[in-house]
């Protein structure tokens, strides 16, 4: 092949390479405006939602609103009686489900990671994370509402308990798993047991991780109404016991919001707009649990 073949060759292959670069270069520019089409698409709607709920929220609030009793229709009144049914069921669904799940996740992370035990559990937790919710609470309903004849709190608190449960074991797990090996070898080289070993090393390496999946699931279960439809249903009036029905948020927005009464509307959306600030507060506080050093 003479030198001005070869020079000619390797024009053409120049020129072949240019043309293929600026095939990609086309595609990836009609990808990356596809791309930020579709989040300018989902940034809509998310603040048009957000703007709703801002200014419809804030114009159901007043100080009425946090002190007194869901009203009848045409009538003043508050939802002091929800907001506290709520705190109280999903502060006890953490309380029953966290520390199962940081076991069951500790479990899974330090003893037996590779048994079919553990296999069962990852597979039952896979169909609970991805199951809908109001599966949840017709499970529960069958088990405790039909049997005992009557919704109340405590169905309520553990419908949300099952919830929490499968969110908390795949964080623990998770984060239990990225704490590196040596820590652990280095405290069993000193002589430590095992069950101090995992509460000083790796339950203490990942607490931030750990707490972050406990704040997420709270967040979770704040907002559901299906299961607490089945098994707390609703209160018009404030109570304490759990052994009756119990007022929340969700189920007083969803029946509040279905009303023709412009009270009930208006109390809604205060409702929508107290349980978005309290999401959002707990999602801050996880991603600042995150950030900080251990």
């Amino acid at each position: 092949m003479t030198t001005g073949e070869l020079l000619l060759k390797q024009a053409d292959l120049q020129a072949a390479r240019k043309a293929k670069f600026a095939g990609r270069k086309f595609i990836n520019q009609v990808a990356l405006v596809m791309s930020l089409l579709a989040m300018a698409f989902g940034l809509l709607w998310l603040f048009w939602i957000l703007l709703d709920t801002i200014v419809l929220g804030i114009g159901g609030m007043n100080w009425t609103t946090l002190t007194e009793m869901t009203p009848p229709p045409n009538d003043e009144g508050g939802l002091a009686n929800a907001i506290y049914g709520s705190f109280l069921m999903v502060m006890l669904a953490a309380l029953v489900g966290t520390p199962i799940g940081v076991l069951a996740g500790i479990y899974l992370a330090e003893f037996d990671s590779q048994g079919w035990l553990a296999s069962v559990t990852r597979f039952v937790n896979d169909i609970l994370l991805s199951a809908p919710s109001i599966v949840i609470g017709l499970f529960v309903y069958s088990v405790i509402v039909f049997r005992y004849k009557s919704f109340s709190g405590i169905a309520g608190v553990v419908a949300l308990a099952l919830i929490v449960v499968p969110i908390v074991i795949r964080t623990t797990e998770n984060m239990l798993q990225l704490v590196p090996a040596g820590l652990r070898e280095a405290a069993y080289a000193l002589g430590a047991p095992k069950w101090k070993v995992i509460l000083s090393i790796t339950l203490r390496s990942a607490r931030a991780g750990v707490v972050t999946g406990v704040l997420l699931a709270v967040a979770r279960i704040a907002g559901e109404t299906a299961p607490l439809l089945f098994t707390a249903l609703s209160n018009q009036f404030w109570t304490s016991s759990l052994g009756e029905p119990m007022a929340s948020l969700p189920v007083t927005i969803f029946k509040f919001a279905m009303s023709p009464y412009e009270n009930w509307q208006k109390l809604a959306w205060a409702g929508v707009f107290i349980i978005t600030l309290a999401v959002l507060g707990l999602n801050i506080l996880a991603r600042v649990l995150t950030r900080s050093k251990i």
